[in-house]
């Protein structure tokens, strides 16, 4: 993997990202050439359209990633990846076009755009089909050996059988464990030299998966492996970056003490995340005010009671503050003071409610919160007084998910569908960490395009 801004990206899909770029510019030159013939206008020189041709590729590229195309399934399967790339070029397109409209210096003529648009799709879907299944074969796989054959040898097992998996497990070594689950784990002690063992099964990293730690950790086989250059880690850290989680199974808290991370206070990347928030919410509030016209009219004439509801939240530092939401409820659907967990086909949810929750509709007055300050418009969703304290005594570290200004959206949400108990809760925790450890702009950049992707296709919404 590559780390680029604090985010690991695997090898091949930043290798398909950038030859997608140069297939970009290549279908935006096209279309600008067999336009120009068939007005017969002199083509002038490539570099005279440089800054429209990269303008073309990185806006489309944004969509790309904003509608999974670099997802597991988009890589694994061809009639998705087809039908992703071909929303993510009509979307980049209509971006484009208002772009342009502001700046046109940057633009091309709309035949053009609708030329480009075309040999787009056509290039990337066949770049796609040469590949082939090249990108998720061994050639892109990290090779790994796992120290321990348990439980926790047996969890890395199953992630590298998953599709569309950045590594594979090409040997186990039992360091005495007594309760050993994995067959084919070779006993270190028929090993004479681990470290040359590691060479010769041509191994890139090692993770460390023993089930007691406590006087069982091989240090002279670890400094020995870890001067040949092969990576050592424990699992924990492996499991942050090939999940993007902080798997609870496995941290304590020395782990979340030492390791890299939790900088999300830190001023420059404070002062950025507020000035974005500021103006990113008034845009909003202004883009989107129709709408907000006409779906407070719809619920009125739908039910009695009030259009907006406000409802108290747990913030930073555990200090409450109240959102505001478009109601999508009825008006009783709590009994007072009982808060109550959303249900799938929740029957309090009114018809206009399920549509305005589909789209997300009914988030959007939170970003007055965002204005006041109160909230981001990224970071862990604000959860409800009653069910913080119920969840800081079942899950350790909920606590922890506080030290960062909630959000509208979040790493969580754009991962995760939306869950109504405490093992959805201990998930959405478990990538709520994670955004908390590793805060940067470009993943907070990342996930704002994500959250197209769920918007677009809301499976989770309730």
């Amino acid at each position: 993997m590559i780390r680029l801004f604090k985010q690991y990206v695997p090898n091949a899909v930043l290798l398909l990202g950038l030859l997608d770029i140069v297939m970009l510019m290549v279908a935006g030159e096209l279309g600008w050439t067999l336009r120009a013939a068939q007005i017969g206008m002199v083509a002038a020189p490539m570099s005279s359209r440089l800054p429209q041709l990269i303008t073309f590729a990185v806006v489309v590229e944004f969509a790309m990633i904003s509608v999974g195309v670099y997802g597991p399934q988009a890589l694994q399967s061809m009639r998705f990846a087809t039908a992703r790339l071909i929303v993510s070029v009509s979307l980049g397109v209509l971006v484009q076009s208002a772009l342009f409209f502001f700046l046109p210096m940057l633009g091309f003529w709309r035949s053009n755009l609708l030329y480009a648009m075309g040999l787009s799709v056509v290039l990337l879907v066949g770049l796609r089909i040469l590949l082939g299944k090249t990108l998720g074969s061994q050639v892109f796989k990290r090779r790994i050996v796992v120290l321990g054959a348990g439980l926790r040898a047996q969890r890395l097992k199953a992630l590298g059988q998953r599709p569309g998996s950045a590594f594979v497990v090409v040997g186990y070594v039992s360091m005495s464990e007594a309760n050993r689950v994995i067959p084919e784990a070779i006993a270190r002690d028929a090993i004479y030299n681990l470290a040359d063992h590691v060479v010769l099964l041509n191994a890139s990293e090692v993770v460390l998966a023993l089930e007691e730690r406590r006087n069982a950790l091989p240090l002279k086989d670890l400094l020995r492996i870890k001067t040949t250059g092969v990576h050592v880690n424990e699992i924990s850290t492996f499991l942050e970056r090939e999940t993007g989680r902080v798997d609870l199974d496995s941290v304590n808290p020395s782990w979340l003490i030492f390791s890299d991370g939790f900088s999300s206070g830190r001023m420059v990347s404070s002062a950025f995340k507020r000035l974005f928030d500021i103006a990113a919410s008034l845009v909003l509030l202004l883009l989107v005010a129709p709408v907000l016209l006409v779906t407070a009219l719809a619920i009125k004439l739908e039910t009695k009671g009030p259009v907006f509801y406000r409802q108290r939240r747990v913030g930073l530092y555990h200090q409450g503050f109240d959102i505001v939401k478009l109601r999508s409820m009825r008006q009783d659907a709590e009994m007072p003071g009982k808060a109550v967990w959303a249900e799938k086909n929740d029957p309090r949810i009114t018809r206009v409610g399920r549509v305005i929750r589909k789209l997300r509709i009914d988030e959007v007055p939170q970003a007055w919160s965002v204005l006041k300050g109160e909230m981001s418009f990224v970071g862990p969703r604000p959860e409800r007084p009653q069910f913080v304290e119920d969840l800081e005594q079942k899950l350790p570290y909920y606590a922890e998910r506080h030290m960062v200004k909630p959000g509208i959206t979040g790493w969580a949400q754009i991962n995760y569908p939306y869950g109504a108990s405490i093992e959805d809760a201990r998930q959405k925790l478990e990538y709520d960490l994670y955004y908390a450890k590793n805060y940067s702009p470009f993943l907070d950049l990342l996930i704002l395009l994500q959250t197209v992707r769920v918007v677009l296709w809301p499976e989770g919404a309730r």
